[in-house]
Protein backbone atom coordinates (compact mmCIF):
# COMPACT_ATOMS: atom_id res chain seq x y z
CA UNK A 1 0.00 0.00 0.00
CA UNK A 2 1.13 3.50 -1.12
CA UNK A 3 -0.25 6.73 0.30
CA UNK A 4 -1.83 9.03 -2.52
CA UNK A 5 -3.93 11.88 -2.65
CA UNK A 6 -6.82 12.27 -5.25
CA UNK A 7 -9.95 14.30 -6.07
CA UNK A 8 -13.35 13.05 -5.19
CA UNK A 9 -16.72 13.72 -6.51
CA UNK A 10 -18.40 12.92 -2.76
CA UNK A 11 -21.77 13.28 -4.43
CA UNK A 12 -23.33 14.82 -7.58
CA UNK A 13 -23.72 18.91 -7.36
CA UNK A 14 -22.05 22.25 -7.46
CA UNK A 15 -18.09 22.38 -6.98
CA UNK A 16 -18.84 22.39 -3.21
CA UNK A 17 -18.86 18.59 -3.69
CA UNK A 18 -15.20 18.33 -4.71
CA UNK A 19 -12.65 17.35 -2.23
CA UNK A 20 -9.10 16.35 -2.23
CA UNK A 21 -8.38 13.67 0.55
CA UNK A 22 -6.24 11.09 1.19
CA UNK A 23 -6.21 7.47 0.23
CA UNK A 24 -4.00 5.02 -0.58
CA UNK A 25 -2.90 2.76 -3.43
CA UNK A 26 -2.50 -1.28 -3.96
CA UNK A 27 0.17 -2.85 -5.69
CA UNK A 28 -1.15 -3.04 -9.31
CA UNK A 29 -2.87 -6.42 -9.71
CA UNK A 30 -2.14 -8.74 -12.28
CA UNK A 31 -2.61 -6.95 -15.76
CA UNK A 32 -2.19 -3.67 -14.45
CA UNK A 33 0.93 -1.25 -14.32
CA UNK A 34 0.66 1.94 -11.32
CA UNK A 35 1.53 4.88 -13.21
CA UNK A 36 2.57 8.25 -11.17
CA UNK A 37 0.29 11.11 -13.03
CA UNK A 38 2.07 13.97 -14.13
CA UNK A 39 -0.75 15.80 -16.10
CA UNK A 40 -4.93 15.06 -16.54
CA UNK A 41 -6.78 16.30 -19.27
CA UNK A 42 -9.95 18.13 -18.21
CA UNK A 43 -13.21 19.10 -20.19
CA UNK A 44 -16.78 18.92 -20.32
CA UNK A 45 -16.97 14.98 -19.36
CA UNK A 46 -15.66 16.07 -16.04
CA UNK A 47 -18.37 19.23 -15.35
CA UNK A 48 -21.15 16.48 -16.49
CA UNK A 49 -19.86 13.74 -14.08
CA UNK A 50 -20.02 16.48 -11.37
CA UNK A 51 -23.67 17.23 -12.17
CA UNK A 52 -24.21 13.48 -12.73
CA UNK A 53 -25.36 13.99 -16.02
CA UNK A 54 -22.89 12.42 -18.06
CA UNK A 55 -23.99 9.23 -20.07
CA UNK A 56 -23.39 5.97 -18.34
CA UNK A 57 -21.54 7.36 -15.85
CA UNK A 58 -20.12 5.98 -12.30
CA UNK A 59 -22.51 6.92 -9.54
CA UNK A 60 -20.47 9.24 -6.15
CA UNK A 61 -18.15 9.12 -5.02
CA UNK A 62 -15.90 8.66 -7.95
CA UNK A 63 -12.64 10.32 -8.94
CA UNK A 64 -12.95 11.99 -12.09
CA UNK A 65 -9.95 12.53 -14.98
CA UNK A 66 -10.89 11.25 -18.32
CA UNK A 67 -7.13 10.86 -19.75
CA UNK A 68 -3.35 10.83 -18.12
CA UNK A 69 0.11 10.81 -18.78
CA UNK A 70 2.54 9.93 -16.35
CA UNK A 71 5.32 7.73 -15.06
CA UNK A 72 5.29 3.78 -14.32
CA UNK A 73 5.85 3.38 -11.62
CA UNK A 74 5.46 -0.05 -10.70
CA UNK A 75 4.64 -3.30 -12.61
CA UNK A 76 2.08 -5.92 -11.41
CA UNK A 77 2.23 -9.92 -12.12
CA UNK A 78 2.58 -10.65 -15.97
CA UNK A 79 2.92 -7.24 -17.17
CA UNK A 80 6.41 -7.05 -19.39
CA UNK A 81 5.29 -3.87 -21.85
CA UNK A 82 7.05 -1.11 -19.89
CA UNK A 83 9.91 -0.43 -17.37
CA UNK A 84 9.69 1.41 -14.20
CA UNK A 85 10.67 5.37 -15.86
CA UNK A 86 8.49 5.01 -18.87
CA UNK A 87 6.24 7.61 -19.54
CA UNK A 88 2.83 6.71 -21.19
CA UNK A 89 -0.38 7.60 -21.48
CA UNK A 90 -3.96 6.25 -20.66
CA UNK A 91 -7.60 7.09 -21.76
CA UNK A 92 -8.82 6.22 -18.52
CA UNK A 93 -13.12 7.80 -18.25
CA UNK A 94 -12.22 8.02 -14.35
CA UNK A 95 -9.19 8.21 -11.94
CA UNK A 96 -6.57 10.55 -13.64
CA UNK A 97 -7.23 13.35 -11.05
CA UNK A 98 -5.17 11.07 -8.53
CA UNK A 99 -1.26 10.99 -7.72
CA UNK A 100 -0.99 7.56 -8.17
CA UNK A 101 -3.17 5.33 -10.29
CA UNK A 102 -3.41 1.64 -11.36
CA UNK A 103 -4.36 0.72 -14.96
CA UNK A 104 -4.73 -2.12 -16.93
CA UNK A 105 -1.55 -2.38 -18.80
CA UNK A 106 -3.24 -3.02 -22.34
CA UNK A 107 -4.84 0.75 -22.48
CA UNK A 108 -1.15 2.27 -21.75
CA UNK A 109 0.53 3.86 -24.95
CA UNK A 110 4.15 5.01 -24.61
CA UNK A 111 4.73 8.53 -25.47
CA UNK A 112 7.72 9.06 -27.50
CA UNK A 113 11.06 10.83 -26.53
CA UNK A 114 11.01 14.09 -27.24
CA UNK A 115 6.72 14.79 -27.33
CA UNK A 116 5.91 17.63 -24.85
CA UNK A 117 3.29 15.92 -21.77
CA UNK A 118 0.87 18.21 -21.98
CA UNK A 119 0.88 18.15 -25.71
CA UNK A 120 0.22 13.65 -25.37
CA UNK A 121 -1.83 14.47 -22.78
CA UNK A 122 -4.08 16.37 -25.14
CA UNK A 123 -4.08 13.34 -27.96
CA UNK A 124 -4.65 11.15 -25.39
CA UNK A 125 -8.78 12.43 -25.06
CA UNK A 126 -9.42 15.73 -27.06
CA UNK A 127 -7.31 14.95 -30.00
CA UNK A 128 -8.17 11.09 -30.05
CA UNK A 129 -11.99 12.19 -30.08
CA UNK A 130 -11.59 14.80 -32.99
CA UNK A 131 -9.26 12.46 -34.84
CA UNK A 132 -11.92 9.51 -34.74
CA UNK A 133 -14.62 11.80 -35.99
CA UNK A 134 -12.49 13.50 -38.94
CA UNK A 135 -10.99 10.37 -39.98
CA UNK A 136 -13.29 7.11 -39.25
CA UNK A 137 -16.64 8.38 -38.97
CA UNK A 138 -17.18 11.86 -41.21
CA UNK A 139 -14.34 10.96 -43.46
CA UNK A 140 -13.60 14.85 -44.12
CA UNK A 141 -12.03 14.77 -47.64
CA UNK A 142 -10.67 17.78 -49.54
CA UNK A 143 -12.90 20.72 -50.38
CA UNK A 144 -15.70 19.45 -48.12
CA UNK A 145 -17.36 22.51 -45.90
CA UNK A 146 -17.22 21.91 -42.32
CA UNK A 147 -19.06 23.30 -39.24
CA UNK A 148 -17.83 23.09 -35.62
CA UNK A 149 -19.47 24.66 -32.92
CA UNK A 150 -17.60 25.34 -30.08
CA UNK A 151 -14.38 25.00 -32.80
CA UNK A 152 -12.70 27.30 -29.61
CA UNK A 153 -12.99 24.26 -27.23
CA UNK A 154 -11.21 21.69 -26.66
CA UNK A 155 -12.24 19.37 -28.95
CA UNK A 156 -13.39 21.85 -31.27
CA UNK A 157 -9.79 23.12 -32.04
CA UNK A 158 -8.85 19.63 -32.68
CA UNK A 159 -11.89 19.01 -35.51
CA UNK A 160 -10.77 22.52 -37.03
CA UNK A 161 -7.06 21.77 -37.17
CA UNK A 162 -7.61 18.12 -38.47
CA UNK A 163 -10.07 18.82 -41.10
CA UNK A 164 -8.08 22.05 -42.36
CA UNK A 165 -5.06 18.90 -42.93
CA UNK A 166 -7.47 17.18 -44.75
CA UNK A 167 -8.39 20.10 -47.12
CA UNK A 168 -12.04 21.21 -45.71
CA UNK A 169 -13.30 24.75 -45.49
CA UNK A 170 -13.76 24.85 -42.07
CA UNK A 171 -16.50 27.38 -40.01
CA UNK A 172 -17.84 27.48 -36.88
CA UNK A 173 -19.42 29.10 -33.56
CA UNK A 174 -17.28 30.51 -30.55
CA UNK A 175 -17.73 33.18 -27.95
CA UNK A 176 -16.27 36.51 -29.67
CA UNK A 177 -13.51 37.23 -27.79
CA UNK A 178 -12.09 34.13 -29.38
CA UNK A 179 -12.68 34.48 -32.83
CA UNK A 180 -9.70 36.27 -33.66
CA UNK A 181 -7.64 33.19 -32.65
CA UNK A 182 -10.40 31.19 -34.39
CA UNK A 183 -9.72 33.19 -37.68
CA UNK A 184 -5.01 32.40 -37.25
CA UNK A 185 -6.07 28.47 -37.45
CA UNK A 186 -7.29 29.28 -40.91
CA UNK A 187 -11.63 28.76 -40.04
CA UNK A 188 -14.58 31.11 -40.31
CA UNK A 189 -16.24 32.12 -36.86
CA UNK A 190 -19.69 33.28 -36.07
CA UNK A 191 -21.45 33.74 -32.93
CA UNK A 192 -23.60 31.10 -31.80
CA UNK A 193 -26.54 33.31 -29.74
CA UNK A 194 -27.64 35.27 -32.91
CA UNK A 195 -28.15 33.08 -35.68
CA UNK A 196 -26.35 34.39 -38.06
CA UNK A 197 -24.59 31.35 -38.59
CA UNK A 198 -27.79 29.35 -39.99
CA UNK A 199 -28.46 31.72 -42.93
CA UNK A 200 -24.60 32.01 -43.92
CA UNK A 201 -24.63 28.45 -44.15
CA UNK A 202 -27.91 27.67 -45.97
CA UNK A 203 -26.46 30.75 -48.27
CA UNK A 204 -23.58 28.35 -49.22
CA UNK A 205 -25.57 25.33 -50.33
CA UNK A 206 -25.65 23.71 -46.49
CA UNK A 207 -22.45 21.86 -44.83
CA UNK A 208 -21.15 18.98 -45.27
CA UNK A 209 -20.55 17.88 -41.88
CA UNK A 210 -21.80 19.38 -38.60
CA UNK A 211 -19.69 18.50 -35.19
CA UNK A 212 -22.17 19.34 -32.80
CA UNK A 213 -21.30 19.08 -29.24
CA UNK A 214 -23.95 21.15 -27.81
CA UNK A 215 -27.28 18.74 -28.22
CA UNK A 216 -31.16 19.56 -27.15
CA UNK A 217 -32.09 22.61 -29.60
CA UNK A 218 -29.30 22.73 -31.39
CA UNK A 219 -29.30 19.24 -33.00
CA UNK A 220 -32.29 20.59 -34.87
CA UNK A 221 -30.28 23.93 -35.77
CA UNK A 222 -27.13 21.73 -37.04
CA UNK A 223 -29.39 19.60 -39.21
CA UNK A 224 -31.00 22.21 -40.23
CA UNK A 225 -27.45 23.85 -42.26
CA UNK A 226 -26.91 20.46 -43.99
CA UNK A 227 -26.51 19.91 -47.36
CA UNK A 228 -28.93 17.48 -48.55
CA UNK A 229 -26.21 14.75 -48.37
CA UNK A 230 -24.97 15.92 -44.99
CA UNK A 231 -23.85 14.51 -42.30
CA UNK A 232 -24.36 15.58 -38.18
CA UNK A 233 -22.17 14.14 -35.96
CA UNK A 234 -23.26 14.87 -32.74
CA UNK A 235 -20.77 14.01 -29.35
CA UNK A 236 -22.18 15.99 -26.26
CA UNK A 237 -24.75 17.81 -24.63
CA UNK A 238 -23.27 20.78 -23.24
CA UNK A 239 -25.86 23.18 -23.65
CA UNK A 240 -26.91 23.62 -20.81
CA UNK A 241 -24.32 23.65 -18.35
CA UNK A 242 -22.50 26.32 -21.00
CA UNK A 243 -25.48 28.93 -20.80
CA UNK A 244 -27.15 28.68 -17.14
CA UNK A 245 -25.33 25.57 -15.83
CA UNK A 246 -28.72 24.02 -15.96
CA UNK A 247 -29.11 20.36 -15.77
CA UNK A 248 -31.19 18.49 -18.34
CA UNK A 249 -31.87 15.29 -19.41
CA UNK A 250 -29.93 14.74 -22.85
CA UNK A 251 -32.01 11.11 -23.87
CA UNK A 252 -35.22 12.92 -25.38
CA UNK A 253 -33.25 14.97 -27.98
CA UNK A 254 -30.66 12.30 -28.28
CA UNK A 255 -33.39 10.00 -30.04
CA UNK A 256 -35.01 12.50 -31.50
CA UNK A 257 -31.46 13.12 -33.01
CA UNK A 258 -30.90 9.44 -34.31
CA UNK A 259 -35.17 8.96 -35.62
CA UNK A 260 -34.13 11.39 -38.29
CA UNK A 261 -31.95 8.55 -39.91
CA UNK A 262 -35.33 6.46 -40.05
CA UNK A 263 -36.46 9.16 -43.00
CA UNK A 264 -35.24 6.96 -45.80
CA UNK A 265 -36.41 9.93 -48.32
CA UNK A 266 -34.00 12.53 -46.91
CA UNK A 267 -30.08 12.14 -47.75
CA UNK A 268 -29.07 13.62 -44.64
CA UNK A 269 -27.63 11.40 -41.78
CA UNK A 270 -26.72 11.55 -37.98
CA UNK A 271 -25.06 9.88 -35.49
CA UNK A 272 -23.60 10.29 -31.79
CA UNK A 273 -20.14 9.74 -31.35
CA UNK A 274 -18.26 8.57 -28.31
CA UNK A 275 -14.66 7.51 -27.78
CA UNK A 276 -13.76 3.68 -25.93
CA UNK A 277 -10.55 2.32 -25.01
CA UNK A 278 -11.81 -0.93 -26.22
CA UNK A 279 -12.10 0.32 -29.60
CA UNK A 280 -10.18 -1.29 -32.39
CA UNK A 281 -8.77 2.12 -32.91
CA UNK A 282 -7.64 3.07 -30.20
CA UNK A 283 -3.79 2.68 -29.63
CA UNK A 284 -3.42 3.06 -33.32
CA UNK A 285 -5.26 6.49 -33.69
CA UNK A 286 -3.11 7.80 -30.16
CA UNK A 287 -0.18 6.80 -31.74
CA UNK A 288 -0.58 8.41 -35.21
CA UNK A 289 -1.56 11.82 -33.24
CA UNK A 290 1.85 11.47 -31.21
CA UNK A 291 4.39 10.53 -33.98
CA UNK A 292 2.27 14.28 -35.86
CA UNK A 293 2.98 16.25 -32.76
CA UNK A 294 6.38 14.86 -32.31
CA UNK A 295 7.04 15.32 -36.30
CA UNK A 296 5.85 19.08 -35.35
CA UNK A 297 2.61 18.14 -37.73
CA UNK A 298 -0.07 19.66 -35.25
CA UNK A 299 0.16 21.19 -31.73
CA UNK A 300 -2.74 21.41 -30.07
CA UNK A 301 -3.72 24.94 -28.93
CA UNK A 302 -3.43 25.20 -24.48
CA UNK A 303 -5.82 27.02 -23.15
CA UNK A 304 -4.96 26.47 -19.54
CA UNK A 305 -3.67 24.26 -16.73
CA UNK A 306 -4.61 24.24 -12.72
CA UNK A 307 -2.53 22.19 -9.93
CA UNK A 308 -4.66 19.54 -8.50
CA UNK A 309 -5.13 21.75 -5.49
CA UNK A 310 -7.28 24.14 -7.44
CA UNK A 311 -9.92 21.63 -8.83
CA UNK A 312 -12.70 23.39 -7.76
CA UNK A 313 -11.29 26.29 -9.79
CA UNK A 314 -10.72 24.70 -12.95
CA UNK A 315 -14.74 23.68 -12.24
CA UNK A 316 -16.41 27.05 -12.00
CA UNK A 317 -13.93 28.27 -14.73
CA UNK A 318 -14.93 25.77 -17.10
CA UNK A 319 -16.29 27.30 -20.85
CA UNK A 320 -15.47 30.99 -19.68
CA UNK A 321 -12.13 33.00 -20.06
CA UNK A 322 -10.46 33.76 -23.34
CA UNK A 323 -8.17 31.46 -25.35
CA UNK A 324 -8.78 28.32 -27.77
CA UNK A 325 -7.66 24.62 -26.92
CA UNK A 326 -7.15 22.04 -24.03
CA UNK A 327 -7.58 22.37 -20.41
CA UNK A 328 -5.16 20.31 -18.33
CA UNK A 329 -4.79 19.54 -14.34
CA UNK A 330 -1.48 19.18 -13.17
CA UNK A 331 -1.80 16.06 -10.84
CA UNK A 332 2.44 16.01 -10.25
CA UNK A 333 3.47 18.56 -7.34
CA UNK A 334 6.25 20.26 -7.73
Amino acid sequence: MTANRKVVITEFGDVDVLKIVDDIVPHPPAGHIQIAVEYAGFNGADVGMRKGVYPFQKKAPLTPGYCLVGTVRANGEGCTAFQVGDVVGVLTKYDANSELVNQPEKYAVKIPDGVDHVQATAMISDWFAAYGMVKHTAKVTRGQKVFVHGISGAVGCGLMILSKLQGAEVYGTASARNHEDVRAHGATPFAYTDKKWIDAMKGLGGVDVVFDPLGFESFDESYSILSPNGFLVAYGNNKGILENGQVRSPWGPIMKLMAKNLNFMCGKKATFFGISRDQATYKEDIEALLEMVRTGLITAPVKNQWDMEDIKIAHSQWGGGTGIGSLFIKVARD
